[in-house]
């Protein structure tokens, strides 16, 4: 299981480092944030990743013993989105010994 978990958040960090980057090159997001801020959807996106940073930035500060570390990971989750959060998870995974699982993944605190 933790082997799938590695691939399938490798994958997926790859697959949003693409998206990122491709869009980014293609679309300036400064340059275009009086209409996208304009579109309703666009806010409640906005919200949506808010809140999904908060649960995820909760389960870092649970996990990591050091302020430093947490400010940072933060910061890494406001600016980089979905980015951070499979980075973060992929670190998790690496850190885990082979008789280690989920539940370690997800409880084991760092530090």
């Amino acid at each position: 299981m933790i082997t799938a978990l590695k691939i399938f958040f490798s994958l997926l960090f790859v697959w949003m480092c693409y998206t990122v980057v491709s869009t980014s090159l293609n679309s300036n997001l400064f340059k275009e944030w009086d209409f996208l801020g304009s579109i309703p959807w666009m806010r409640a996106t906005l919200w949506d990743f808010y809140a999904n940073v908060t649960v995820i930035f909760l389960w870092i500060c649970y996990k990591e013993k050091g302020i430093v570390f947490k400010i940072i990971w933060l910061i890494l989750l406001v600016a980089l989105g979905s980015i951070a959060s499979c980075a973060y998870v992929l670190i998790q995974l690496f850190r885990l010994k082979p008789n280690e699982g989920i539940k370690e993944l997800l409880t084991k605190q760092n530090g």
